[in-house]
């Protein structure tokens, strides 16, 4: 029997390795709640009612995606020019941190034109904040992993240095923030104050427009990559570098538009936090967005348009974190550990990518050479 692989294996692959692994870890989840005396079977229902019980659990579960849309492209974008950057963290805190100190600098800032400057310069310092971790790589050779990490905890330094020093708002007396945002500035809901009494209103009621520009710039970045000769060239980059400089590709600054690219999708998370959610800078945007972004990217195998329903599961289970403190006395934070798990069996998956259907069946031995002492007489 041929092992050849055939033209389904790899979109088969795609599919089957990230599901497996995510049931995998669904299953040692519910073996670390059963050690707490606890059901599996009660915390796995409470997890899907959490995430997509009703419109208020849906309203939940998507306001959480979107951020996860956005800093997962962080990580999928220079993954696709073969780099592995995991510093979204840092550049949706400074994104944060730009959006919140823009009206410092242009005390004036008010009207919709205003909002698009704030998500402009948290974009803007996103890119910056991993572009520098793409040119440490080019230019200098340093591993684009440490340093991404290491400059996230610098942008958090930043962050905290800023949000509770020079910019730090006097009346925020317990929890140290910026000056609270104009209401002119402030990114709205879908629905708004239309219909409030729709069916759609019940879904989409709490949701900020930051679903839609994390969904629209996924579908952008996947056209881009698909359809575009600079895309093709970014992929033939992270396919194989030297032969992309063999064959005159512009690596480095492929390279760096990737970088750029992603951060400022991590910094628009940030922005949109403050404008948003928070509407001020203050420690509630150091929530691990970023680091969540990873498992999604990793979830989606780094393809842009796998990126928004994978980040509305895991901004589910986030959601539904919650309902397990109330229902089952769990910490709020013990999805974290259910997000450890699946990444933890995403990279042992990657493992078996381009080998999966070559694995011996059950009852299918493969055929062995069996040498034959002597000869013919």
């Amino acid at each position: 029997m041929s092992t050849a692989p055939r033209r389904w294996h790899a979109p088969a692959e795609a599919l089957l390795l990230p599901t497996g692994a995510l049931v995998a870890a669904l299953l040692l989840f519910g073996l670390f709640v059963w050690f707490g005396g606890h059901s599996p079977v009660a915390a796995w229902v409470l997890l899907f009612q959490g995430a997509f019980g009703d419109a208020f659990s849906w309203q939940n579960s998507l306001q959480r995606a979107a951020p996860l849309m956005l800093t997962a492209l962080a990580v999928a974008l220079p993954a696709r020019a073969g780099l592995t950057v995991i510093g979204g963290e840092g550049a949706l805190v400074l994104g944060a941190l730009g959006c919140a100190g823009l009206p410092y600098l242009i005390p004036g800032l008010s009207g919709s034109g205003g909002s698009v400057l704030l998500l402009v310069a948290g974009a803007v310092l996103g890119a910056a904040w991993v572009a520098l971790a793409g040119t440490l790589r080019q230019w200098r050779g340093v591993n684009e992993t440490i340093s991404s990490l290491l400059l996230s905890y610098i942008a958090i330094a930043l962050f905290k240095h800023f949000v509770e020093g020079p910019m730090r708002d006097p009346a925020s007396l317990n929890k140290p923030s910026t000056l609270p945002l104009a209401d002119s500035l402030r990114i709205g809901q879908i629905m708004g104050a239309t219909n409030p009494d729709s069916l759609l209103a019940g879904w989409l009621g709490d949701v900020h427009w930051g679903l839609v520009i994390g969904l629209l710039l996924c579908v952008a970045a996947g056209l881009w990559l698909s359809f575009t000769a600079s895309g093709f060239a970014l992929r033939v980059v992270g396919g194989n570098a030297r032969t992309a400089r063999l064959v005159g590709l512009p690596t480095d600054r492929l390279v760096l538009l990737a970088c750029a690219l992603g951060g400022a999708g991590a910094g628009l998370a940030g922005a949109l936090e403050v404008a948003a959610v928070h509407f001020a800078a203050n420690a509630s945007v150091i929530a691990g967005l970023g680091y969540t972004g990873i498992l999604v990217s990793f979830v989606a195998r780094h393809n842009p348009w796998a990126i928004p329903p994978v980040a509305l599961l895991f901004g589910g289970f986030a959601a539904a974190g919650s309902l397990l403190q109330r229902r089952l006395g769990l910490p709020d934070a013990s999805v974290l550990v259910l997000q450890g798990f699946a990444f933890v069996f995403i990279l042992a998956a990657e493992a078996l990518r381009g080998r999966l259907f070559q694995l011996p069946m059950p009852g299918f031995a493969k055929p062995r050479l069996v040498a034959v002492q002597g000869g013919p007489a």
